[in-house]
């Protein structure tokens, strides 16, 4: 039997990166998938893929997750798609390329309803929804930018901080009801992030940072998301070396701040 074969599993930001990658895994074993992204076009041809992967159902629903008034609606309707929802993923985000004086608050806010406010209402929408049911997994991606601050990310590292918080908290409060929360901690992942990160003014940034380039492989961190989705782990990290500066953070926090003034944030 496939590990998620009569599951149900919404993913956001499903159209690219980490999203599109654990699509994929999910597929191969079995589960039925409703995506969502802002790409209607593209979700169509993850969709196509899962289907030929293993899926025995997908559902797309396209939405711009930065209008957080259709919210609710949006998750309401992904929990009527196939009458329940056995793990949400809420991996959909937006990254930010400015220092704390330049980033404009209208870019602060956009990156704030993506990454932290639209999660925050899919899950008070969907965990009623769980606890009725008798419980249910509730999967995250933050970033180790939600561990310590990070130059230039002065609005993605407030909303990643912002993530841990809330489902550590979820987690403490109904873990004896039957739900079960993994954060998903990635370091740098080979992902287009950075290109379609905001600059201070709110344009795009355009460009493929480095960090990012050189990053671990999509599909090697979907594995491991999956894997750690399925033994229902409370924490996964992924990435490579960088991922040490959690435990620098953990141990020596003054070290962590010295050397994250000196990290290169292109």
């Amino acid at each position: 039997m496939k590990k998620f074969e009569n599951k149900t599993v919404w993913i956001t930001g499903a159209s690219s990166g980490i999203g599109e990658a654990t699509a994929y895994r999910f597929a191969q074993e079995g589960a039925r998938l409703i995506l969502t992204a802002l790409e209607a076009d593209l979700l169509d041809e993850v969709a196509k893929k899962c289907k030929k992967l293993g899926s025995p159902n997908v559902a797309v629903m396209p939405f711009d997750l930065s209008q957080t008034d259709g919210v609710e609606a949006l998750a309401i309707g992904a929990w009527a798609a196939f009458g329940h929802i056995d793990i949400l993923y809420n991996n959909a985000g937006i990254s930010q390329r400015g220092t704390t004086v330049e980033t404009e608050m209208k870019v602060i806010r956009k990156v704030m309803d993506i990454d932290f406010y639209a999660p925050v209402i899919i899950t008070k929408t969907i965990l009623p929804l769980m606890l009725e049911r008798g419980g249910g997994q509730l999967v995250v991606t933050t970033s180790i930018a939600g561990r310590f601050g990070f130059p230039m990310r002065c609005a993605y590292t407030s909303a990643k901080h912002a993530l841990y918080g809330f489902f550590e908290t979820v987690q403490a409060e109904y873990y004896d009801k039957g739900i079960r929360v993994t954060i998903v901690c990635p370091g740098r992942v080979a992902t287009n992030i950075s290109v379609s990160a905001l600059e201070k003014d709110g344009t795009r940034h355009g460009k493929m940072d480095a960090g990012q380039a050189n990053g671990l492989d999509v599909s090697k961190a979907a594995d491991k998301i999956v894997k750690a989705v399925y033994r229902k782990r409370r924490e996964v990290l992924v990435g490579r070396k960088e991922l040490l500066m959690v435990q620098i953070k953990r141990f020596f926090p003054g070290l962590c701040a010295r050397i994250a003034r000196r990290i290169q944030p292109m």
